[in-house]
């Protein structure tokens, strides 16, 4: 069978490992217009702040490891179309401008997706960046150095993990995002009220619920950022507003929903039977809302990519579902989310109502017993959970899988309430606060 592979980051490296792991006689070719795969871009800011010394560890493969697995590696080649219906693939080599047209049996699109740029005054001026890829990782690192004040516009994971390493760094650095909060697809007010007044209080300007407008700059370098309420001084802007999925090349061939996400089924077949895709390319089944949405996520793309090689030669393995779940570790701060917060809520057309829960740990008897916030959100009528977060300055990230399990197997407060977690004084008290978000969530309907 003759498989071409559209793109190479997390969902494709997957993908080829598996299938080469598991088939014999497969011809496969991989596209990928960079010179690399399976860059880590997640780990940008960590390299930025200093605790990865070199980019190149933020790789987890190579061209050469896959070309040893048995793939034809057409690196530096960027697809220009794709014929569902002839089954064929264009490309040029980027190198030596050369056309290639290639004929394929099944195609596996894995192309990924590109940082939002917004079509703006001045967008095209130097010290504008984006944060994606290595060769993005390599100019942030090098325009930093000279950087006296940074703009980061985009106020998720991404965007607050750069303010925290350049804020390290003794940066002046202003935090600009439409939204009136950080972090709002994750975490609701009350834990994101905390966050920002640690930020403030280290002397980041956090400039939010304003929309950037333009960026202006003499000798075609930015020195400020232009916004409905004011201007902000930079001589470094980084652009991380979001993600759109990279799907041009099957716009009309495949069903897709509006953002261009497209759709795949449990086994992660298109609408074309003979095309599967994975990764940030694609809407993956939400289970907390009980739909398709677009969650581009390192974990989902693996876990789909691996599918991919399991489900090629006949469905065998069912994809099931995600939480989005995510964490993130600002400053002393440990989070972590999963499924819908409140607030997401009402966008899905769920009715829910919620607990938070503020405790110590583990028993006040110990040397140390931090405070954990754990935000329980479930929905109305049905008590199913559909959400939750923890605040901590002490690492509880690993409750929130658990969570996320909850979640996924559509479990109520009642059932999470008497869950069997085991109790030492080192690690917890005798009811975990999983349990006892699910009891207080409880006790407020016997109350109501």
């Amino acid at each position: 069978m003759k498989i071409a592979v559209i793109g190479c980051t997390h969902a494709g490296t997957a993908a080829v490992k598996g299938l080469l792991a598991k088939n014999d006689n497969l011809d496969i070719t991989v596209y990928e217009r960079n010179d690399n795969v399976s860059f880590l871009s997640c780990g940008i800011a960590l390299h930025v702040g200093g605790v990865v010394q070199r980019a190149e560890e933020l790789f987890y493969s190579s061209p050469r490891e896959l070309e040893e697995l048995g793939a034809t590696m057409r690196m530096k080649h960027d697809v220009l179309s794709i014929d569902a219906e002839a089954k064929t693939v264009h490309a040029k080599n980027l190198e030596t401008g050369e056309d290639v047209h290639d004929t394929y049996d099944r195609l596996i699109v894995t192309t990924g997706s590109w940082p939002i740029v917004p079509t703006l005054p001045g967008i095209e001026m130097n010290g504008i960046e984006l944060c994606k890829n290595y060769a993005h990782a390599q100019r942030i690192i090098e325009r930093a150095t000279d950087a006296t004040k940074i703009a980061v516009i985009g106020a998720g994971y991404i965007g607050v993990e750069l303010v925290e390493a350049f804020e390290a760094y003794g940066k002046h650095v202003t935090f600009i995002d439409s939204a009136d909060r950080i972090l709002n697809k994750y975490l609701d007010k009350s834990f994101t009220d905390q966050l920002e007044a640690d930020m403030t209080s280290r002397g980041i300007d956090l400039e939010l619920g304003q929309t950037v407008e333009a960026f202006r700059g003499t000798s075609g370098n930015v020195t400020h950022v232009v916004t409905d309420k004011g201007e902000f001084e930079a001589d470094l802007v980084i652009l991380c507003v979001g993600f759109r999925p990279n799907t041009g090349l099957l716009e009309g061939q495949v069903d897709m929903l509006g953002n261009g996400a497209i759709i795949v089924d449990e086994y992660m077949r298109t609408s074309n039977p003979d095309i599967f895709a994975a990764g940030d390319s694609c809407a993956v089944y939400y289970n907390p809302a009980r739909t398709h949405a677009y969650i581009p996520l390192a974990t989902n793309a693996v876990r789909m990519g691996t599918l991919v090689a399991e489900n090629m030669m006949q469905p065998r393995v069912r994809y099931q579902g995600t939480q989005g779940t995510s964490g993130l570790r600002l400053y002393d701060w440990n989070i972590a989310s999963s499924g819908l917060t409140e607030e997401a809520a009402s966008l899905f057309g769920l009715d829910v109502e919620s607990v938070v829960i503020e405790d110590a740990y583990r028993p006040e008897f110990m040397p140390t017993a931090e405070k954990v916030e754990f935000k329980l959100v479930y929905e109305t009528g049905t008590h199913r959970i559909v959400g939750g977060q923890v605040l901590s300055k002490a690492d509880l990230t690993q409750a929130v899988n658990t969570l996320s399990l909850a979640i996924q197997n559509e479990m109520t407060i009642e059932e999470l309430a008497y869950v069997d977690f085991f109790f030492q004084p080192h690690y917890n008290k005798p009811w975990h606060f999983l349990n006892s978000g699910a009891l207080e969530a409880m006790k407020d309907k016997v109350n109501a």
